[in-house]
Formats: structure tokens, C-alpha cells, sequence
């Protein structure tokens, strides 16, 4: 199972959030740079950062962080918030992010998705972010009527390979993630599934990796050291 450490960036600055409100946002870290190289020194290959301005914006914020950490490590970017075209993808998978995460247009606009996955393949994924089951778009400002589960289904049609399931609830509460509701999607989707939101300590990262899941995101964990990210990295090798 692959660790994905995790950088939100809010107006350029490291933050976490509380349940995906952004009047929450907390300051994690001085640099996102050190932030990343700090990961990499860890043993980390990839890192996961979300542009929140930009998600709530629907359009490119604070681009140049997200290049500047692929130019700056060794790491494999991954991107998510304020992709909503193809445009968005070209400018970050030209610019050496490795993978971009497509949110609220995968709602919104599915033929987009599907003209991604046809000219990118396994550089796109799909990011499902539910609200009680249902997934709620625009930086989680808004919940719609669709299933977690039915959007999976129609990502799956669509091409994608790679989907990243948060619980918003449980986002950056150190509560544990929904395993009933990662299982459930396992189960519907012949996918690679990235768990997201609640992981605590390496107990859930054991769950996690026992229960077949492709990836982990670790957050607010890693910031107030109730995870070390070594630990995590050593418990999924093989």
C-alpha cells in the first residue's frame, strides 16, 4: 500500500482543515518545500497536495507550489483542487506533477474526465469526497443527491483507474477512517482505491493495508505526531 503523505496549500500556506470547513484552516508547516523534503528524507515517493483555494474557486490558485515541489524532490506530486479542464491538466502534467485529481467536474462535467483518461490514462484520478454518502462538490461546499457509490460506478465507465474516497466527517479529526464505506466501495469498483480523512496512528494504517486498499493519505496525523510517517512507510513495504 502505497503512503501518501499529504500538503493542503491555502493562499500559499500550509494548513489543515476540520471537516473540509475552511474557516477552520490551521497552519501546519512554515515551508511547503521543507514540508516536502522532509517527507522524501522520510522514505516517502509520493507526496498528495490539494490546492483548497482553488477548489473552491474552480480554477488554478497556487499552481506555482505544486510545480515548484515537483522541480524542487524527488517526489511524485499528486494534485487535486480546481481542475476542471483540460487546460488545468496539460499546464500541471507538462510541468512534472505526476498525477492530477479530478473533484467537483467529475459531478459536473463526466465527459471531461473521460477525454483525460483517453489521452492521460493512469496520471488522472478521480477524487469522491462524501458528506453521509453522498458526495459533495465545490471545495465541499456543496452536497448533492448522488451516491459515493454511483459516481465510483460511472468513473469506472468513464476509465479511470485510480479513485481517492474521503469521509469528510472524519476529515482531519484523527478519528479513524469508514472502513464500512472503503470496503463498500472496494466492492462495487474493480478500482485502485486511496483512502482518505480520520487516519490516526498505525493501527488504522494496518487496517487499512489488510483490508487491500491501494494507497493512504495521512494529513493532520503526521503534523501532531500521532503517526510517524517512517512506521507507516515500513509497515506497507512489499
Amino acid at each position: 500500500m502505497i503512503i501518501f503523505p499529504a500538503i493542503d496549500i491555502q493562499n500559499g500556506t500550509c494548513v489543515r482543515l476540520y471537516k473540509g470547513d475552511m474557516q477552520s484552516a490551521e497552519k501546519v508547516a512554515e515551508s511547503y518545500l521543507d514540508t516536502a523534503a522532509a517527507f522524501q528524507a522520510a522514505g516517502a515517493q509520493w507526496v498528495h497536495m490539494v490546492d483548497l483555494d482553488g477548489a473552491c474557486e474552480g480554477t488554478r490558485k497556487n499552481a506555482h507550489v505544486f510545480t515548484e515541489v515537483a522541480a524542487g524532490t524527488a517526489l511524485r506530486v499528486e494534485v487535486g483542487g480546481g481542475i476542471r479542464s483540460m487546460a488545468d491538466v496539460e499546464y500541471y502534467l507538462s510541468r512534472g506533477v505526476a498525477r492530477v485529481v479530478i473533484g467537483s467536474a467529475a459531478v459536473k462535467d463526466p465527459s471531461f474526465v473521460r477525454e483525460a483518461c483517453y489521452a492521460y490514462g493512469e496520471r488522472i484520478a478521480v477524487g469522491i469526497d462524501a458528506r453521509g454518502g453522498f458526495v459533495a462538490t465545490q471545495g465541499w461546499l456543496e452536497t448533492s443527491t448522488v451516491s459515493y457509490l454511483t459516481l465510483a460506478k460511472k468513473m469506472e465507465q468513464a476509465g479511470v483507474r485510480t479513485v481517492i474516497f474521503t469521509d469528510i466527517d472524519r476529515d482531519g479529526m484523527l478519528s479513524g477512517p469508514n472502513l464500512e464505506q472503503l470496503a463498500a466501495l472496494c466492492e462495487a469498483v474493480d478500482m485502485d482505491v486511496v483512502a482518505s480523512g480520520g487516519i490516526r496512528h498505525l493501527e488504522d494504517i494496518c487496517k487499512l493495508r489488510d483490508a487491500g486498499l491501494y494507497g493512504a493519505i495521512c494529513g493532520r496525523s503526521l503534523y501532531k505526531g500521532t503517526l510517524s510517517l517512517t512506521e507507516a512507510l515500513k509497515a506497507c513495504e512489499g
